[in-house]
């Protein structure tokens, strides 16, 4: 039988509303802190551009005449000014052009947003909104979030987000928004607080079932 936790949403104005329930199976987990780990690991590695290379000295334009005769004078036997060891040569076994990404099982992705998610409500840094439905006023706005005792959060929102509320949130620090669909744990980690809309609430159940 599938258990399931209780929670209580609230409105912007940290106003109780309705009774919730969350998926034991998502927000129930016991947080693998490896798994977040190895997840957060695969996301930044992504991000990287491993666009830096340098010139070796194949890439290097210069004489092909030889510095000097092979015998004779005592030093050592050289054929082209372009390798590594002389002033302006090629470097020798230096970054070239590579992708830094790696495979991770969807799986493990999934277990990753489950374990940050049950952190979250396990640390009781888990909200859940009615709606973002505001005037588009930031410092209503920011008052708002002042009683709900949120000052450094990501929210999740469902398909669409009131435009007030984009208008609103823009000039407030610290915030962050994204739909359900780009939901991932490097972002929900990064904020102290989580809040997710109770629309979006469902529609991630669904993805991570």
């Amino acid at each position: 039988m599938e258990i399931k936790l209780k929670i209580k949403s609230l409105s912007l104005e940290n106003k109780p509303g309705k009774d919730l329930t969350l998926n034991e199976k998502i927000f129930g987990l016991l947080p693998r802190e490896d798994i977040i780990a190895r997840v957060v690991r695969w996301q930044l590695s992504k991000r990287r551009l491993g666009n830096h290379s340098v010139k070796t000295r194949s890439d290097i334009k210069m004489t092909t005449a030889k510095m000097y005769k092979q015998k004779g004078t005592g030093k050592a036997r050289h054929g082209s000014g372009a390798v590594s060891q002389f002033r302006g040569g090629g470097m020798a076994h230096g970054p070239v052009v590579h992708s830094h990404s790696h495979r991770l099982n969807k799986k493990v992705r999934k277990l990753g947003i489950k374990s940050a998610l049950s952190d979250k409500y396990k640390l009781g840094k888990l909200v859940i909104l009615d709606s973002l439905k505001c005037d588009g006023k930031t410092s209503s706005l920011k008052k708002n979030f002042d009683k709900l005792g949120v000052d450094n959060a990501l929210i999740i929102s469902g398909e669409k987000i009131d435009e007030n509320f984009i208008k609103a949130s823009s000039n407030i620090k610290n915030l962050d928004i994204l739909s359900y669909q780009g939901i991932n744990v490097y972002d929900i980690i990064k904020k102290d607080n989580l809040i997710i809309v109770d629309d979006a609430l469902k529609l991630i159940e669904e993805r991570l079932s």
